[in-house]
């Protein structure tokens, strides 16, 4: 290119076997010229500095190419081969930008990114403005669970039937992610009973409160029909009163640690086990089968991920025992310093499973 060669003579030379800290300064100088008149660039123009700075700008520092795809992102007409090989990096500094707004970078390389990128880039994409169904159902299928919830909370993103399932079974053991989709305004009201009837009632309540009101009638009559007849649990404990207990206890705002400490010293099993099942979103059964196994491990772990304090776990640990038996003081000492040392994030992939 003309304007490049005058800017930088020997430019030619320096693409074939300049050194690396000549073609990262030549990308450099290039790069700026591109930026200061792109807007009135032909788009033969912009070809010409692609076909230059897709061989320079590898050699440029990781800091200078995280500019450079800040900068191009914002661009309609930035250089395409350019985008799409800094998208592709894999330090999410530089490809994230172009990954959460460019333009530029066509459906085939966000697909393809997705499909074999880190979760990093998956976050980014899910905040783009729009998403095609093709795209959120890479995202859905290969997602964590920060970037599922995000992606259904996109307002722009579009999600095909498969998709939009998959969701769903996801929802039913993450109630942030069924509050997000429970929003979504293109949610059918078939896929829309499905959600609630995979979620608890705490979740189903909290969700009426957040819609819009056109859409407050439909979801009342949904969880009215769903929870006529609380779902009964295979144990020897009835926990149909105690569901009903603790969803008149979060209506009224009550439903929190100092109710759960409550029940626990009052050795009340079923409302304790009910509580627990609404604030970590592990299902009743789960959990009943859990706590009152061999050991007590369990209750640290649940205890831990809802940032329970140790008096509440220590009484839930006696509750499991029942009035009628005594702790052994070394035991709960054992018990307290294990749930010291229990890491919170370690706690909360155990509970996640759980929620599965």
């Amino acid at each position: 290119m003309a304007v490049a060669s005058s800017a930088i003579p020997g430019l030619e030379e320096i693409i074939r076997r300049g050194s690396p800290k000549r073609r990262a300064e030549a990308a450099r100088r290039i790069a700026g010229l591109f930026l200061a008149g792109a807007a009135n660039y032909r788009p033969d123009h912009v070809d010409l500095f692609d076909s230059i700075l897709v061989d320079l700008v590898p050699y440029a520092e990781p800091d200078a190419r995280s500019h450079l795809a800040e900068r191009l992102s914002l661009l309609a007409n930035a250089p395409r081969s350019l985008v799409g090989q800094l998208a592709r990096e894999n330090e999410i500094a530089i490809a994230g930008p172009l990954l959460r707004r460019s333009r530029v970078v066509d459906e085939d390389t966000l697909i393809e990114i997705a499909a074999a990128k880190g979760q990093g880039h998956l976050l980014a994409m899910s905040e783009r403005p729009t998403l095609s169904p093709g795209l959120t159902d890479v995202i859905v299928r290969r997602g964590d669970r920060d970037v599922v919830r995000r992606a259904a909370g996109n307002a722009g993103a579009l999600f095909s039937q498969a998709g939009y399932s998959a969701l769903i079974r996801r929802a039913s053991h993450d109630g942030v992610l069924t509050l997000a989709v429970g929003q979504r305004a293109d949610l059918s009201a078939p896929q829309l009973k499905e959600l609630l009837e995979g979620s608890i009632d705490v979740i189903r309540h909290r969700l009426l409160d957040l819609v819009k009101p056109e859409r407050q009638s439909a979801i009342r009559g949904m969880i009215s029909e769903i929870s006529g007849a609380p779902v009964k649990v295979a144990s020897r404990h009835n926990f149909v009163p105690a569901q009903h207990a603790i969803l008149t206890l979060y209506n009224a705002g009550e439903l929190n640690e100092a109710a759960l400490l409550n029940f626990a010293k009052s050795f009340k099993y079923e409302e304790s086990i009910a509580a627990l099942s609404a604030m970590s979103a592990v299902k009743i059964a789960t959990l009943d089968r859990l706590i009152s196994g061999e050991r007590y491990d369990p209750i640290l772990i649940v205890g831990k991920t809802i940032g329970l304090e140790w008096a509440t776990v220590r009484a839930l640990i006696l509750l499991r025992l029942g009035p009628n038996r005594i702790a052994a003081p070394a035991d709960l000492e054992t018990a307290r310093v294990n749930f010291t040392r229990l890491m919170r994030l370690t706690a909360a992939r155990v509970v996640g499973f759980w929620q599965k």
